[in-house]
């Protein structure tokens, strides 16, 4: 029986399984109601929101912490704990004013000081947070409620980098917590956001529980993403970690789960014909697959060995891997932005098509490559990870290179790629992972296009050509200038490769018909979401 085949006849048993429940009393089902019982798309191993840049760990963090400004559906900032803001006429001062009465888990007020520390925290990982380091010339208090940033030069952006949904999110955190060093773990979790997270119940592997936070006070905005109002209509949201999908298939429709973020393709069908069941495409933005290589070790240190993969690559073998047949699904990339956005562009993205294996061989051969093990940490506890992880080890053979595959998990994939070491001393050479199609529009909140070296993300690519029209995007003075820009860095990107996309790909996510308030977006949403 092949894997397909196994994973529609498990979930049909789970639906035989489900008729012959028992019925459930009336008290316990006006509890069931308070609850939401949520399968996320990976275990939360870790919880710090600005230590890595797992969208898990941004999607859990969102329900603990605020930010001051929230992005919209229309990709604009709204304000979110804050009440007001001004900017001086040459651009240079910033002055923010917080909402009254926002306050902690634990009670304590939110104050401008523990607004300060986040944000010097969250600045020393974050790509647009470090261009904001380099033109800083102050970020201090001004009163408890009021603090102000002058810089150097004008960052019209500034709203943008505040409000930006991909990860590491300016979460705002009290004082004392936000002084960790942004390079160690927190390991207290006072949020001030809308639901508290049930530290003593949290099982990493099995579940983590948030509570609904009765002091938060919501906007009066109607809720759209991370702007507007946080009204939380349930009293608990329980992940519960299912790596499996056959066994999350059949828990949804056991009613054991209300909500399944990633359902895999392959079971869509199998859940559509499901009554109680309602399946929709996650996010219309979809996400683009990601092959990311060590920049600083060999053998991708070594840009003829980079573009030998690049050139055998062939993304449709990964699409099928991840989606299955349905060719509406997916779309080949000739380029690193969201395909179908205003500035996606192919501009010097041929290798990214080129599907030649052979050429691919003469490109490792004249790079010198001795055989290095290429030590590919994959997660298995992800449907995505694990197919596109199969697909890339029967790649890197098929052009002569020595696999070290190492089947992980997602949490250990998210400590070790952080690593520096070399890939035989507990390094790595490549993972996988995917950018939300929500964060690949523009370079702003595209942190896996930097190349700026030690300051970029995972794999620490150093790419001056890339930075250069990064800066030239960021100063363009209209659309045409931005897309000549992008253009541009395009075509560095794929030259140097930054890193390897293995295609675009829509996902679905499927959540049981008596639950209300599910929308689309970049992550799953949970104000305003209801249960009957």
């Amino acid at each position: 029986m092949d894997r397909r085949t196994f994973l529609k006849s498990a979930t049909g048993a789970g639906v035989a399984a489900a008729a012959g429940g028992l019925a459930m009393p009336a008290l316990a089902q006006g509890a069931a109601a308070k609850t939401l019982r949520f399968v996320p798309q990976a275990n939360l191993a870790n919880f710090d929101p600005i230590w890595g840049t797992q969208y898990v760990v941004r999607n859990a963090a969102a329900l603990v912490w605020d930010t001051l400004y929230g992005i919209d559906s229309k990709f604009q900032p709204q304000r979110q704990m804050v009440e007001s803001e001004e900017v001086s006429a040459d651009g240079l001062t910033w002055t923010f004013k917080l909402r009254p009465g926002l306050k902690f888990h634990d009670g304590t007020p939110v104050l401008a000081r523990d607004v300060v520390q986040s944000l010097v925290r969250w600045s020393a990982r974050d790509p647009m947070g470090l261009m904001l380091r380099a033109i800083q010339v102050e970020l201090a208090p001004i009163d408890d409620r009021s603090w102000k940033w002058v810089l150097k030069q004008p960052f019209p952006k500034m709203l943008l980098a505040l409000a930006k949904n991909n990860a590491p999110c300016s979460f705002i955190m009290p004082e004392r917590i936000a002084k960790t060093d942004p390079f160690t773990q927190i390991t207290e979790f006072v949020g001030s956001g809308p639901m508290k997270f049930a530290r003593n119940e949290w099982v990493p592997g099995a579940k983590a529980v948030f509570e609904k936070f009765t002091d938060y006070v919501p906007r009066s905005e109607k809720a759209d993403w991370l702007a507007g109002g946080k009204n939380i209509l349930v009293d608990r949201v329980e992940w519960v970690i299912m790596p499996d999908p056959a066994t999350a298939a059949a828990a949804l429709q056991n009613g054991e789960v209300d909500w399944w973020e990633t359902p895999l393709s392959d079971l869509v069908p199998v859940l559509k014909g499901n009554a109680n069941i309602n399946v929709d495409i996650g996010d219309p933005l979809g996400n683009i697959g990601s092959f990311r290589m060590n920049h600083l070790f060999p053998p991708f240190n070594n840009v003829k060995v980079r573009q030998a993969v690049m050139t055998a690559l062939n993304q449709e073998d990964y699409m099928r891997a991840l989606v299955g047949e349905d060719d509406k699904l997916w779309k080949e990339l000739g380029g690193f932005f969201t395909p179908g956005t205003p500035l996606y562009t192919e501009e010097g993205g041929e290798m990214m098509k080129a599907k030649n294996v052979a050429a691919a061989k003469k490109l490792l051969a004249e790079s010198g490559y001795k055989g290095e093990p290429v030590v590919c940490v994959v997660a298995q506890d992800m449907a995505a990870t694990k197919s596109m992880g199969d697909v890339t080890a029967e790649l890197l053979k098929s052009i002569g290179m020595n696999v070290d595959f190492v089947a992980t998990d997602w949490g250990t994939v998210g400590a070790r790629r952080a690593q520096k070491t070399p890939p035989g001393q507990g390094g790595w050479s490549m993972f996988h992972t995917w950018h939300a199609g929500a964060d690949c529009i523009n370079p702003a909140a595209y942190t896996a296009i930097r190349a700026n070296g030690e300051k970029a993300w995972f794999g620490w690519p150093d790419v001056p050509a890339v930075e250069t029209e990064v800066t030239n995007w960021f100063n363009a003075k209209d659309l045409a200038e931005e897309k000549a820009a992008l253009g541009r860095l395009n075509k560095a990107a794929v030259e140097n490769v930054v890193y390897a996309p293995t295609g675009f790909y829509l996902g679905y996510q499927a959540w049981r018909k008596n639950v209300s308030g599910v929308v689309s977006g970049p992550l799953p949403f949970f104000w305003g979401v209801s249960k009957a």
